[in-house]
C-alpha cells in the first residue's frame, strides 16, 4: 500500500480541484486553496465548485481555505494549480514558510513572460534554498472534466531526480489515473507549454472553417516546431513523441474541452482576443505563452513559423487567412523528423 501523503493544493480551478479530488479519493490528506473567501465559503458549504467543476463532489474530508499559510501548514507536497503567470506571485508570499523536506509541484503549463522560465524555474527562483528533488512537474493529456468522472486518463510526472517522479507516480495513481515517471523536466514542461498556442492555431483554423487536412498538419508541423525548440534547450527528442508532447497536443487540439482551442475558434470566426478572452471564466494559458515562445525562438534561433503566425494573428491584427497565406507559401522544405530539422 502507498505512503498516505499530505497535500497542498494551491489553486481552486477545474485542475486543481479535480487533482484534490482524485488525491482525498485515494486516502491522501488535503488541502484546497482558493483566493477568495466567498469561493471558500461556497465550496465548503456545498462540497461544490459551480466556477470550474459545478458537477464534482469534493469530499468532506478535503479541507477548504482561503488563507495561503493556513493551507500549507504541515503539508508535505505543494502544488501549484494556478495560473502559469501567477506562480512567482502565489509562491513569493510562501517563501518563509517553505521547509526542507516539502516537495514543490506545478500543474500549471506555460513560459513565464519576461524571465522566460518553466513553472518548475519559477520555483527554484522563488524557492532559492530547493533541491532538484524537491521541484517536479505533473503535466499531460488530461482534461480535469473527465478526471473528475474517473476516465480513464494517463499524465506524466516530471523531475530531473527519478527518485521524486517515482514518488509522485506513487501518489497520483488510481485505477483510473496513470502515471508515468519521466527525468526529462525541461522537456515535459516545453512539450506542455508550447502545445497550447498550437491548440490556438487549431481553434483559429476551425473557427475559419479550414478542415481537417489543415488541422492534420498544425499538429504534425507544429511538434516539429516543440520538438526543435526543446532540444535546443537541451530537453531529449524522445520526450516530444510520449504523453506530454504528442499526447497532450493531440487532447488540446481536437477537444471542445480545450480552453485554448475554443479561444482560437472565437478567434477564427472573427471575434477580437479581447472579446474571446472576455467570454471565458477560465484562463486560456497559450496566449501569454505566445509571447514567452517567439522570444525564446528569437533567442535560441529556432525556426517556429506555425507559432510566428499566431503571434501575428493574437498581437499583431494578421487575419487568420492572410496568416496561412504566408505559411503555405514559404519555401519547399524536405520533411525530417527523426535527423537534424531545418525548417517546418
Amino acid at each position: 500500500m502507498s505512503r498516505k501523503e499530505h497535500v497542498a493544493v494551491i489553486g481552486a480551478g477545474s485542475w486543481g480541484t479535480a487533482l484534490a479530488i482524485s488525491l482525498a479519493q485515494t486516502g491522501h490528506q488535503v488541502s484546497l486553496w482558493t483566493r477568495k473567501e466567498a469561493a471558500a465559503e461556497q465550496m465548503r458549504t456545498t462540497r461544490h465548485n459551480p466556477a470550474y467543476l459545478p458537477e464534482a463532489l469534493i469530499p468532506v474530508h478535503v479541507r477548504i481555505t482561503h488563507d495561503l499559510h493556513e493551507s500549507v501548514e504541515g503539508a508535505d507536497i505543494w502544488l501549484f494549480a494556478v495560473p502559469s503567470q501567477g506562480v512567482r506571485q502565489v509562491a513569493s508570499q510562501l517563501r518563509d514558510a517553505f521547509r526542507a523536506e516539502v516537495l514543490l509541484v506545478s500543474v500549471a503549463k506555460g513560459i513565464e513572460n519576461g524571465t522566460l522560465m518553466t513553472t518548475s524555474e519559477v520555483l527554484q527562483d522563488v524557492f532559492t534554498d530547493a533541491r532538484p528533488h524537491q521541484i517536479a512537474v505533473l503535466y499531460g493529456p488530461s482534461h480535469a472534466e473527465e478526471v473528475a468522472k474517473h476516465c480513464p486518463t494517463t499524465v506524466v510526472a516530471a523531475s530531473s531526480v527519478l527518485t521524486t517522479a517515482e514518488r509522485l507516480q506513487e501518489i497520483f495513481m488510481t485505477p483510473t489515473l496513470r502515471v508515468y515517471a519521466n527525468t526529462d523536466l525541461r522537456g515535459v514542461e516545453i512539450a506542455g507549454s508550447v502545445k497550447n498556442v498550437l491548440a490556438i492555431a487549431a481553434g483559429i483554423s476551425d473557427g475559419v472553417g479550414f478542415g481537417d487536412n489543415a488541422k492534420a498538419a498544425i499538429l504534425t508541423r507544429g511538434l516539429c516546431e516543440i520538438k526543435r525548440l526543446g532540444v535546443a534547450m537541451g530537453a531529449r527528442e524522445g520526450t516530444f513523441g510520449g504523453l506530454a508532447g504528442i499526447g497532450d497536443l493531440v487532447v488540446t487540439c481536437m477537444s471542445s474541452l480545450s480552453r485554448n482551442r475554443n479561444l482560437g475558434y472565437a478567434i477564427g470566426q472573427g471575434k477580437s482576443l479581447d472579446a474571446a478572452q472576455g467570454e471565458m471564466t477560465m484562463v486560456a494559458e497559450g496566449v501569454r505563452t505566445t509571447a514567452s515562445v517567439m522570444e525564446l525562438a528569437d533567442r535560441l534561433d529556432v525556426e517556429m513559423p506555425i507559432i510566428a503566425a499566431v503571434h501575428s494573428i493574437l498581437f499583431e491584427g494578421i487575419p487568420p487567412a492572410e496568416a496561412v497565406r504566408y505559411l503555405m507559401m514559404r519555401s519547399a522544405k524536405q520533411e525530417e523528423w527523426i535527423v537534424s530539422e531545418t525548417g517546418s
